[in-house]
């Protein structure tokens, strides 16, 4: 077993190179037992095992860096540093993280999670390494997927500027989380099928230089142009275009050619673009073919593939998904918008039904964003699906061009709040804030899942920018018994008490049912209110439960600054001083993993510390 050799950086160089391709194998198979009983992510990390080790190979850890775009093919790479142990506590609270961490080893380079920004992180670091004197090498593995983002190329860009190595891989799988699509798709297609450009370039140079006195002359001089020497026979070559070097494509489980090849990319005076191509779920047929859903996978079963637990009820996503079928039915103007997501988002559906209105952008929020805008001034309604943390990178594009020209745009926010196993990077606990700062931006949280779908129609009928965020997981079938129309601006009262009022907001309105259940055991009867409306808020019943309520407990899944509970807090303060006001949210920290009725208890958003806070503060 080569893999028990493997206990600390660098142990790779004690293995000879004979026998990579078992250790590979011994990787490939721990990789799929491990994951198996924890979940993660699978078929990345099987695509990547020769690339990792090949990587490896040709640098010393930690003095060399190597940086990860997104990071959930970095599995390899963390057994190849020490870290093959910990595997069974993988995502889970406390344990190994599922993305690269700085603070879980020094051998990681950069904190990874989100996407098409690991060129940028490296040439950093080479700019860095060379301020300072030092001579270390500088690696970004970024996925063809992940070239669909324009921060990608803002990097490339200026990585043309550089006289110094810097090495950029393309782990070229042809897929992202879904099927990449655009033209930077096309192109790679267009490479992988060519003829293998590298042996080709080898081929060529021997033959100019046996050319008498001349030969070698013209090869040292056609090296010297920044396209090298593939510029004569292949011109319009992208990346040499921009003033890259290009070498590629390699096969991506072929070790000995990508050594070769990265050795011969760490000689290289500048940026150099290494092609590789890898096969997504390598090793396990299940992985390699049904990829997308052994992306982030939970546990399962080795020999079927199938999931170890079964999906009982409908989640957020699927509620969503429905009624964007429906209404899609209904107005023919509806269109859906999502980066590279199409199954997590649940726009899947909405696809097959309506092809003509589904666009994938790739992943590019940005593009997103501003792309719904010019939709809406065309006359179309955009229902831009995404991910709460993956949202953020598009904050400028919402407050500029939507909220500012006040367009009919509908944000759809999955996974807000905590979402769990995948940490820091994937928690969406600040929406609230960044939205709600926004003139014009109408933001709601649905308490279950008539609710969401009522929004839905409700942002659909409406006028102007509006925001649904929706958490994770089951959807809440709770409180049927009130379905109050969605009026813009309106909370709902689910239980008039006295003394105290608790205002909850989506996902919390559940876990706040409880805590009203342990006060009524206490004697305590407080006003329980589904918000519904973080903006605007529903000042009309603020001004009413004032008048006999001195305390307001807000409850949300959402940072403290700049959420609902602050903006509370400043209405009460300015019109009715009297009156206490206690917000419960998270507070100015990033959350870690873990599951996610853990999390609530450690950031305070428990049932039993929500009633505590209201005991305490009417005594």
């Amino acid at each position: 077993m080569f893999l028990e050799k493997i206990n600390k950086p660098n142990d790779i160089h004690k293995i000879a190179l004979a026998d990579f391709p078992q250790l590979a194998d011994e990787i490939r198979q721990f990789l799929i037992e491990s994951v198996s009983r924890t979940g993660g992510h699978l078929a990345s990390n099987l695509g990547a095992v020769e690339l990792t080790l090949a990587i490896h190979n040709v640098l010393d850890f930690p003095e060399d860096k190597l940086i990860w775009d997104v990071g959930h093919q970095a599995y390899t790479h963390k057994i190849l540093t020490g870290r093959k142990d910990a595997f069974a506590t993988l995502r889970k609270e406390g344990g190994l993280s599922g993305f690269p961490k700085r603070a879980e080893s020094d051998c990681d380079a950069f904190d990874a999670g989100h996407s098409s920004n690991s060129i940028s992180a490296g040439l950093g670091y080479v700019r860095a390494r060379d301020l300072l004197g030092r001579k270390n090498h500088v690696v970004s593995v970024i996925g063809d997927g992940a070239l669909t983002g324009g921060m990608a190329y803002e990097a490339l860009n200026n990585a043309a500027e550089l006289d110094t190595n810097f090495i950029i891989v393309i782990n070229d799988n042809n897929m992202s989380i879904s099927k990449n699509v655009g033209g930077m798709s096309t192109y790679l297609s267009a490479l992988r099928t060519a003829e293998a450009y590298t042996g080709m370039k080898i081929g060529v140079t021997k033959a100019v230089k046996k050319i008498p006195k001349v030969g070698t002359a013209m090869v040292d001089a056609v090296r010297r142009t920044k396209s090298s020497i593939k510029q004569l026979f292949i011109p319009g070559m992208l990346f040499e275009n921009m003033g890259l070097t290009y070498l590629g494509p390699v096969d991506g489980h072929n070790m000995r050619q990508m050594m070769k090849l990265f050795n011969e990319a760490k000689r290289v005076e500048g940026a150099v673009v290494v092609h590789v191509i890898t096969e997504k779920g390598r090793g396990y047929k299940p992985a390699s073919t049904y990829p997308d859903r052994f992306h982030g996978t939970g546990p399962f079963d080795i020999q079927t593939g199938k999931p170890l637990t079964v999906k009982e009820a409908p989640t957020y996503t699927d509620v969503f998904a429905k009624g964007m079928v429906r209404l899609g039915e209904e107005n023919t103007k509806l269109a859906a918008i999502t980066a590279a997501m199409p199954e997590g988002t649940g726009l899947k559906a909405f696809q097959q039904a309506f092809p003509d209105r589904f666009f994938d952008v790739g992943i590019a929020e940005e593009h997103a964003v501003t792309f719904a805008a010019g939709l809406a001034l065309g006359g179309i309604i955009p229902v831009v699906a995404v991910y709460s943390s993956f949202l953020q990178r598009a904050v400028d594009q919402i407050l500029h061009d939507v909220c500012m020209q006040k367009l009919h745009v509908i944000f759809a926010i999955d996974r807000a709040g905590l979402v769990g196993a995948d940490g820091e990077t994937h928690q969406g606990n600040f929406d609230f804030s960044y939205l709600s700062m926004m003139p014009g931006m109408t933001v709601m949280a649905p308490k279950n899942d008539w609710e969401l779908e009522a929004m839905l129609e409700a942002a659909v009928n409406g006028d102007g920018p509006y925001a649904i965020r929706y958490p994770k997981g089951t959807a809440c079938t709770e409180f049927q018994q009130f379905q109050a129309p969605i009026l813009r601006g309106k909370a709902e009262i689910l239980s008039k008490g006295k003394k105290a009022a608790i205002l909850a907001v989506g996902s919390m309105v559940s876990v706040c049912q409880d805590a009203v259940k342990l006060l009524k055991e206490q004697g305590i009867d407080p006003t329980f209110v589904n918000a519904r409306f973080i903006k605007p808020l529903d000042t009309a019943l603020l001004d009413e439960l004032a008048e006999d309520h001195q305390l307001f407990v807000t409850v949300e899944e959402n940072v403290k600054s700049g959420g609902f509970g602050e903006h509370v807090c400043a209405y009460m303060e300015a019109c009715h001083p009297g009156c206490r006001v206690i917000p419960i949210a998270i507070w100015d920290r990033f959350v870690p993993q873990g599951s996610i009725d853990s999390l609530r208890c450690k950031v305070g958003l428990s049932a039993a510390e929500i009633a505590q806070t209201v005991e305490t503060g009417i005594s």
